[in-house]
């Protein structure tokens, strides 16, 4: 990989232009439906307990993919590179969340629109930030429904849309699943809680938003399909990262980084196979670009997924794609003042490990517990989203052993490196990377994980990384379960001091 290509400027409209008349009787039209907060939880990938009807459908007329990652998992950064086609470490301030997205950095609705589109969305696009320089939301402009925006458009123009749901995100209706009929004892809970009524019955909350999210999904499709038009429509149907949860959301592991992800185009794509590839959310923009006939813009870093979709077949389509980058920067400053930092750590994930890298050891990866001098007043292990499932593994830490090996799991400090064998452990819970054995895993993959985020400019390689820890931030923070949750002014503008 060569720098120097990831540092092209984007395509202006004008350049779009000579090619719409040819483009203009292929234009597909896009709807774009992403989750605020789901894991890999659906029937298509095995889950036997939460029903996903549409994403099922989706995944078995259209192509599943297996190895879907985000870029960051923390959402502001997650959309900024979805729109951009770029990970999130290159786009400064929009690394962070709360950040918003420099200009300079093109968004896949505005050359879409340039090109002829009408582009629109609802719920929640991109966010949580301020816009900046940009005169509206990066996903384009808003509106109440889908039903006003189909409403709305031109007849004889293709749609991009963009369905932000609010659903899994927490607070959650507290036993609003198991009201619903989820079978608690029947939930396979995550590796990383313990297995108690309490964490159940918070898995159970967590489902039933993911099957609203499934269903209000499946009646966006409905109206297109009424219109005529769904032969025409890619859809697109996938998550901004994991479940929002102790060492999920977040976090770098597969519970924070791996998302579901199933694409649909009938009459165009053969449906029906499983993609083993490993893609990232970055491919987006670039996948509706080419399929839409337009060219891909040279700062763009993500790859176009035709060759995946086109493939009409499973398995693993091209050999480069054995690997796959994400990473985090500030999600929330959840440190002790006067520090205003996040917790920075890159990674690489393969078929049979994943290598985490954690650039500042010194800090608690979910953030301080210590809410009295915490930065922002009243953080209480910040990186984490409060809800029963963290109140009870911070109550329970000193139950027993397994408790404290779980609570340490995800709020204790970290080494530099991490390294997990995924295929023998699959929750990756032991740490290889001290151990003599695989010493030449550690190595190669280290060296790959370096070199590949120095060919894209990652400053935290190749020097000025400092600077995310120093950019403003003007949202909020979990807090301690005593104080009120209201908005609080942390102590500073995001410098260190």
């Amino acid at each position: 990989m060569n720098r120097r290509s990831f540092s092209k400027m984007a395509l202006a409209g004008a350049a779009v232009a000579p090619l719409m008349a040819k483009a203009a009787k292929k234009m597909p039209n896009i709807l774009f439906a992403i989750a605020d907060d789901w894991g890999a939880h659906a029937g298509a990938y095995g889950d036997k307990v939460v029903k996903t009807p549409t994403f099922d459908r989706l995944a078995k007329e259209g192509i599943l993919f297996e190895h879907a990652y985000i870029s960051s998992p923390s959402c502001a950064p997650s959309r900024a590179a979805i729109l951009t086609g770029q990970w999130h470490w290159r786009l400064d301030e929009a690394a962070n969340l709360y950040g918003p997205i420099p200009v300079k950095n093109p968004v896949y609705p505005d050359l879409l629109e340039a090109a002829g589109y009408c582009v629109g969305y609802t719920r929640k696009g991109w966010a949580p930030g301020n816009l900046g320089e940009r005169s509206r939301n990066p996903a384009g402009d808003q509106f109440k429904n889908f039903a006003e925006f189909l409403e709305k458009r031109p007849k004889d123009k293709p749609f991009c849309f963009w369905f932000g749901s609010i659903d899994p995100h927490r607070p959650y209706t507290k036993d609003s699943g198991a009201q619903d009929g989820i079978p608690l004892d029947k939930i396979d809970v995550p590796g990383c809680f313990p297995d108690v009524p309490e964490v159940r019955g918070d898995v159970a909350d967590y489902y039933f938003e993911v099957q609203r999210f499934d269903r209000e999904t499946g009646e966006h499709i409905e109206q297109i399909r009424a219109l005529g038009e769904l032969d025409n429509t890619i859809v697109v149907m996938t998550s901004d990262h994991g479940m929002p949860f102790p060492r999920c959301k977040s976090n770098v592991y597969d519970d924070g980084a791996h998302v579901p992800l199933a694409i649909h185009w009938p009459g165009h794509y053969e449906g029906g196979h499983r993609i083993t590839d490993y893609v990232s959310s970055t491919d987006y923009a670039p996948t509706f670009l080419e399929s839409a006939g337009l060219p891909i813009p040279g700062i763009m870093t993500g790859r176009s997924l035709v060759p995946q979709l086109t493939a009409g077949k499973s398995g693993r389509i091209q050999k480069s794609r054995s690997h796959i980058l994400f990473g985090k920067e500030r999600h929330c400053p959840a440190q002790a003042a006067p520090d205003s930092g996040g917790y920075p750590c890159r990674a690489i994930r393969t078929d049979g490990f994943l290598l985490v890298r954690n650039f500042s050891t010194d800090r608690w990866p979910a953030g301080t517990e210590d809410f009295k001098n915490a930065f922002f007043p009243g953080a209480w292990f910040g990186d984490c989203d409060n809800g029963p499932t963290k109140t009870y593994m911070v109550e329970n830490r000193d139950k027993d052993a397994e408790h404290r090996r779980l609570f340490d799991l995800s709020f204790a400090k970290r080494p530099e490196y991490e390294l997990f064998d995924v295929r023998k452990d699959p929750d990756e819970q032991i740490n290889l990377a001290a151990n003599p054995e695989f010493a030449d895993v550690l190595k190669k993959l280290a060296k790959q994980l370096n070199d590949e985020l120095e060919a894209t400019g990652d400053p935290r390689v190749v020097g000025g990384g400092e600077k995310f820890d120093a950019y403003e931030y003007t949202g909020g923070s979990p807090l301690h379960p005593s104080i009120p949750p209201k908005k609080r002014k942390p102590k500073g503008k995001g410098k260190k001091k």
